[in-house]
């Protein structure tokens, strides 16, 4: 009785684990069938060549999103808040500072052993409205200086970096004419450098700036971080904004820059990348030029072709070539954004447009020119 019990138990037995194989197989098999499969690590694929880094916005931040939340700790490795640090969240008035969400942004890099770059001390744009009333430059001198003093010195040791300023040059080079410069002179970038130094010795400092791969503006930029070094002030990196166009990208003069900054003796980080698929007639960030609407400039709002699709990808494929060519002189490779729908893109030059300018969609899925980005590392 025992063995035949035993016979009948093992065959029995037998037919559940065939089933319960041929079940697995089957999941396995819709897995890759609706995409959800594993998917590679930027990350670990670039783990020796440089940082991944993306931009949070406040509800990722706060983790209310639970599949961006999960796609940000697999995939990155550095992360830049896209507001919550600069000067209207932040230092809304002159003696009061809001520190909730950046702490949030910090903490969150600490738990999950990501690279915290803060961004930014010093722009003109988005800055509290009591600052667009100074009249003084006493009055402004003294906002820097509380201000880069009371933040940097917050956050020194627990961010890895700062923007320190942002976009202070025109598209020739020459100094933009913003509050900051017109009140303070020229030389207000070398003090808040000063004052970032002092205040938060255990970070780095960075100046960021689109544009400046294009000739004229690279040249007024070189000569801004030599006055910067002349002055005795400490800039480690300079970040370029990499705002490009579908099928315009600059790679020759990419290249040069690269080469041109980092004989400066600093490290250079591509610090916002996005690829434009829609039209625009100019190329840039400053985000006080507007289109107009019209249904000519939106042309993909139910998907993207498969032929724009491919352009995109092979437009992130050349891009990371060069990156990996210049792999030790390159610290950071930062997306500005987690997915294509939140990009600033759908809202700037023209808003409410449909974008696609970063590597995963709208459903968190890798796009194409993912894979074509995980290519040239392994090609």
């Amino acid at each position: 009785m025992k063995e035949n019990f035993f016979l009948r138990n093992f065959s029995a037995r037998a037919v559940l684990l065939f089933c319960l194989t041929g079940l697995l197989s089957v999941c396995n098999s819709s897995k890759k069938i609706t995409g959800e499969e594993n998917i590679p690590s930027l990350k670990e694929v670039f783990k020796n060549d440089f940082l991944i880094g993306t931009a949070l916005n406040a509800d990722q931040i706060l983790q209310k999103d639970p599949k961006a939340d999960a796609l940000v700790q697999q995939q990155f490795n550095a992360i830049t808040p896209e507001n919550v640090m600069k000067c209207e969240v932040i230092n809304p008035q002159w003696d009061v500072y809001n520190f909730d969400l950046a702490d949030k942004f910090v903490e969150y890099g600490r738990q999950h052993h990501m690279q915290v770059i803060a961004h930014n001390l010093i722009w003109h744009s988005q800055v509290a409205p009591f600052v667009h009333k100074i009249k003084s430059a006493d009055s402004l001198q003294q906002f820097m200086v509380n201000h880069i003093t009371t933040i940097a010195s917050r956050y020194d040791g627990k961010v890895k970096g700062w923007d320190v300023v942002n976009e202070a040059l025109n598209e020739d080079g020459t100094m933009r004419k913003s509050t900051f410069q017109q009140l303070l002179g020229d030389d207000y970038v070398v003090k808040a450098f000063e004052l970032a130094q002092k205040s938060s010795p255990h970070s780095e400092l960075y100046y960021n700036d689109y544009n400046i791969e294009q000739p004229a503006k690279r040249a007024g930029c070189i000569a801004l971080i030599k006055k910067i070094q002349a002055a005795g002030a400490r800039i480690d990196a300079v970040g370029i904004q990499g705002h490009w166009l579908l099928g315009q990208i600059p790679l020759k003069d990419i290249e040069e820059s690269i080469q041109q900054f980092s004989a400066l003796g600093i490290k250079v980080m591509i610090t916002e990348l996005d690829i434009e698929v829609l039209p625009r007639n100019f190329q840039g960030a400053d985000v006080n030029q507007r289109l107009q609407s019209n249904a000519q400039m939106n042309p993909y709002t139910t998907g993207l072709p498969d032929s724009v699709q491919q352009k995109l990808a092979d437009d992130y494929g050349a891009l990371f070539n060069l990156f990996l060519k210049y792999s030790d002189k390159i610290g950071r490779v930062t997306f500005w954004g987690v997915n294509d729908g939140q990009s600033w893109l759908n809202g700037w030059p023209i808003a409410g447009r449909t974008n696609y300018p970063l590597l995963f969609d709208r459903d968190f899925k890798p796009k194409p020119a993912f894979y074509k980005v995980i290519e040239t590392k392994k090609n």
